[in-house]
């Protein structure tokens, strides 16, 4: 076979890095021309699968609060440390006891999963039961979370053994139009303030107790709202045995290495219902779960330093990470660590079908929904987003007209306009990537 002459090898790579070149220059001039993104600290970087190169950064390297992109970081570690589901609880048998440690499994009694396994086996255990409730070692929020939020129903209290996403969820009966709480053990616990001479029906809780208030009004037909419960070890034995209808007895027991696991929820299923709607509550409890596959304690710290030194210890630059959901403005990611990111998780799944329909889709669903267009009645975009005041960040996937398969982080911090618009130029520069490149 005749070799290719040097001078044509050497003329076709000059080729491909001038056409690399122009499509840095187009992509610089893209969002240098913008005149919204001129006024905050923006981060960017867009980087070709193809051909294995960064196309254009911009602040790439530095470091951006990244609000509910931390997700990401938090799915490639479950997704590397636990299986193809949630464990539920832990147990050991000792004579006539059942004793049980929680994992910080996030579906237990909560009415989008299904917690049958975990509920019958407790409930037709024949044993005596007792929850060893001691092993979880962090706080009930995480480092640097508000407590002005705490009433907020993506705020929801850590724990070990959470009870219907640790939420009250109040809604209108459609039968007797009556006020209906789940779990209903919550009933006793609402009363009606009379001094309240709001003409809006709302529930509210004190900061630091379980008492419900609601006006003296009628609620609407079609209302609904969810509160965080304020968390404890006797709440959570009181709710336990009410749904269980049999007694449970504490005990101070460390977890032996022996302990038997029942399993709840598909891991893919809880993945998907935490990155569509960007869930907080789950993204906090699985770092739990995967904390529970290592060490007989559950703490989110030690799960993030396992995935850093393990998992991720190749990043670019130094991860600050802090919490699963990214409500906590101490963590800090670049938007190239972010791009080695969904590298890797692009790597792990193997599969773009199945990478897509993990993720929030452009003109489909989740947060994405309604904030891009199909383009020729396809979606382009598959990618987390990430809002905090003054926050607005997306990081995924594109694939262009020409078919070529693109992977981005678009970071914007310390902004006063309106998200609305910071949202609507990232989709701009987005879609025209999508079209001309």
């Amino acid at each position: 076979m005749a070799k290719t002459p040097y001078y044509l090898c050497t003329l076709f790579i000059l080729c491909s890095l001038n056409v690399l070149a122009q499509r840095h220059r187009q992509i610089k001039r893209l969002i240098n021309s913008s005149k919204i993104l001129h006024d905050h600290f923006t981060g960017f970087a867009l980087y070709d699968c193809d051909k294995d190169k960064m196309i254009y950064t911009l602040n790439a390297d530095k470091h951006f609060t990244p609000a509910s992109n931390t997700k990401l970081f938090t799915y490639f570690t479950a997704k590397k440390m636990l299986g193809d589901s949630i464990p539920g609880i832990r147990y050991i048998i000792k004579g006539d006891s059942l004793i049980f440690w929680g994992t910080g499994d996030p579906t237990l009694y909560r009415p989008d999963f299904n917690s049958d396994k975990v509920h019958y086996f407790l409930k037709n255990a024949p044993q005596q039961l007792f929850w060893a409730s001691t092993n979880y070692k962090g706080d009930f929020y995480g480092w640097g979370w508000p407590y002005g939020d705490y009433d907020a129903d993506y705020q929801t209290e850590i724990n070990a053994l959470p009870i219907a996403g640790n939420l009250v969820t109040f809604n209108t009966d459609s039968l007797t139009g009556k006020l209906h709480c789940f779990p209903s053990y919550f009933s006793t616990f609402v009363t009606i303030d009379y001094r309240d001479t709001t003409n809006k029906f709302t529930v509210k809780r004190p900061l630091m107790t379980n008492t419900f208030t609601v006006p003296n009004l009628t609620p609407p037909a079609q209302f609904t709202q969810q509160i965080p419960y304020k968390t404890s070890t006797d709440l959570t034995k009181a709710l336990l045995e009410d749904t269980l209808k049999k007694p449970i007895q504490l005990i101070d027991l460390p977890m032996p290495i022996n302990a038997q696991t029942i399993y709840s929820e598909a891991t893919d299923t809880v993945f998907r219902a935490m990155l569509w709607p960007s869930d907080n509550f789950i993204a906090e409890q699985l770092l739990l779960v995967c904390s529970s596959t290592i060490g007989a304690n559950l703490s989110t710290a030690t799960a993030i330093r396992y995935s850093k030194e393990n998992l991720l210890n190749e990043a670019p630059q130094l991860l600050h990470w802090v919490d699963g959901s990214g409500l906590s403005r101490m963590d800090l990611f670049t938007p190239e660590s972010m791009v080695y990111l969904l590298r890797k998780i692009k790597e792990e799944i193997g599969d773009d079908n199945k990478l897509h329909h993990l993720l929030p889709e452009g003109g489909k669903k989740g947060t994405l929904k309604n904030t891009y267009t199909l383009d020729q009645n396809e979606p382009f975009v598959w990618a987390k987003t990430g809002t905090l005041t003054g926050v607005h960040n997306q990081s995924g996937y594109l694939t262009t007209r020409k078919g070529k398969q693109l992977i981005y982080s678009f970071m914007n911090n310390n902004f006063v306009e309106p998200t609305a618009e910071i949202r609507k130029e990232m989709v701009r520069i987005m879609t025209t990537i999508r079209m001309d490149y």
